[in-house]
């Protein structure tokens, strides 16, 4: 059975949102990963840059692993030995430790994510069953600099991001937050207390805040636009690896 989608300029600019010389650039990462060994049995029946679009039309479509099969001209067993052997191999680079006398503003923030696994979900504000994922973004450059594991939809921000290993990542650099991190040693706006209204510096200082800090939700739009983080059916650490292969994704198309 023959497939139609390869990785050609066509499909992979209409399929992945990526330029085709970042697609390139994708593809080597996975090759030094060592994406193009054996899987463990037979010799993959696709090429490694065929592969690397399947996960990544995967991720940016949602399709179920009967509908990627027909496309690739491949079976649903193989879409999903596919997707679980690349998919974590599209992580995220660690973020560079801070350069001496380079001031550096990061921005966190935190997202919910419907997933239908149970075990790393909980029924949250937004009436679904989700995780909360918490991700840093550079203000300046807008890239993705490190994501947490997902974490139940019910627990605060705060304290997903106490027990994440974000605070060691952020370390020695400026990390600004919305209310909700509070207590944290996070920059957040000031807050406005009962009968003591905030003086007009204040105001200011938190309107200059916002205006910042809208760099993370219009990010947190961007990353959606990979429709597996809108819907993930990917159970145990399939929504972590997800989210970093996404995010590897959304730092390829956003770098300039």
């Amino acid at each position: 059975m023959g497939g139609v989608l390869r990785a050609e300029l066509l499909w992979v600019e209409t399929f992945t949102g990526l330029r085709m010389d970042r697609f390139v650039k994708l593809v080597k990462v996975v090759r030094e990963r060592g994406g193009n060994g054996p899987g463990g049995g037979r010799p993959w029946c696709l090429p490694l840059p065929d592969r690397v679009l399947l996960v990544a039309v995967y991720y940016r479509t949602n399709l179920t692993m009967r509908q990627l099969g027909p496309l690739f001209g491949i079976s649903p067993a193989t879409v999903c030995r596919v997707i679980n052997r690349l998919g974590p191999l599209l992580a995220l680079e660690p973020a560079p430790r801070p350069v001496a006398g380079m001031d550096r503003l990061w921005i966190v923030d935190g997202t919910l994510i419907p997933v239908r696994d149970r075990t790393v979900a909980a029924s949250s504000r937004n009436y679904r069953f989700s995780a909360n994922v918490q991700v840093i973004i550079d203000a300046d450059s807008r890239l993705v600099i490190a994501s947490a594991r997902p974490a139940p939809g019910n627990k605060a921000d705060a304290h997903v991001w106490r027990q994440s290993d974000l605070p060691a990542a952020a370390a020695g650099t400026i990390v600004i937050a919305d209310g909700a991190y509070l207590g944290t040693g996070l920059i957040v706006p000031h807050r406005r207390r009962a009968g003591r209204p905030l003086l007009r510096g204040q105001e200011e200082d938190n309107a200059e805040h916002r205006r910042v800090r809208a760099r993370i939700e219009h990010t947190f739009a961007r990353m959606k636009n990979w429709k597996i983080l809108r819907d993930c059916r990917q159970k145990r650490d399939g929504l972590h690896h997800a989210v970093q292969a996404v995010a590897t994704m959304h730092n390829l198309a956003t770098a300039q």
